[in-house]
């Protein structure tokens, strides 16, 4: 439906200035914390792209780039995940100088991204199990954007970098723990949401209609 593009549109924009600034200031500071949470609104950019694509497109595609969406912001994260669990074992080892103030400024900025990003797919969460995902992701992101602040905040006060990767792991465990309840919870509506057409008609009333 035309009126849900405009709300994913404007959750899409404001995600894209929080993945900037998450994984450039990561890069930046060395912060794996910080790298660890852009990576996960990288996965929310993705899934929002293809749930916009799918309101635009036709019926057939749609409902394909809908489970493709609903993939990238469950099973994607898993992978992703275990892959950056190994990198925070490596920094625990070998630990890497982290610029703390910059975990902090772009945790701040994040949170209030993620939460524009919540505040934007909240009416349409109601009526759209893709959307609620969304939401629900975004909503928990603007506390887990808190994480790299204080992992930053530790550091600027120890000099001891170690509470960065620390941190990282933290936010590793939770992404995985939150994701893996969301698929056992919701896998139906998720992974093959049958009922979910993304505003186009369904086939049963597509048929009801050409009678």
């Amino acid at each position: 439906m035309a009126h849900r593009r405009k709300p994913l549109g404007a959750a899409l924009a404001l995600n894209s200035a929080v993945l900037i600034v998450e994984i450039g200031g990561g890069l930046r500071a060395s912060s794996l914390s910080l790298i660890l949470d852009g990576v996960h609104n990288l996965s929310d950019e993705a899934a929002l792209v293809l749930l916009l694509l799918a309101y635009i497109l036709r019926v057939g595609l749609s409902g394909r780039l809908l489970r493709l969406a609903n993939l990238f912001n469950s099973l994607g994260l898993i992978i992703v995940c275990t892959f950056l669990i190994w990198q925070v074992l490596q920094r625990l080892a070998q630990p890497v100088p982290v610029l703390g103030l910059i975990p902090v400024i772009a945790g701040l900025f994040s949170a209030a991204g993620n939460w524009g990003v919540a505040r934007v797919l909240h009416d349409h969460a109601k009526y759209d199990a893709a959307i609620r995902l969304a939401y629900v992701h975004n909503l928990s992101d603007t506390l887990l954007s808190l994480a790299p602040v204080a992992a930053g905040g530790l550091i600027l006060a120890s000099k001891q970098s170690v509470f960065d990767p620390l941190v990282a792991l933290l936010i590793a465990v939770f992404i995985v723990t939150t994701t893996v309840r969301s698929l056992i919870s919701h896998h139906k509506d998720l992974l093959w949401p049958a009922n979910v057409v993304c505003g186009h008609p369904s086939e049963d009333g597509q048929a009801a209609n050409s009678n």
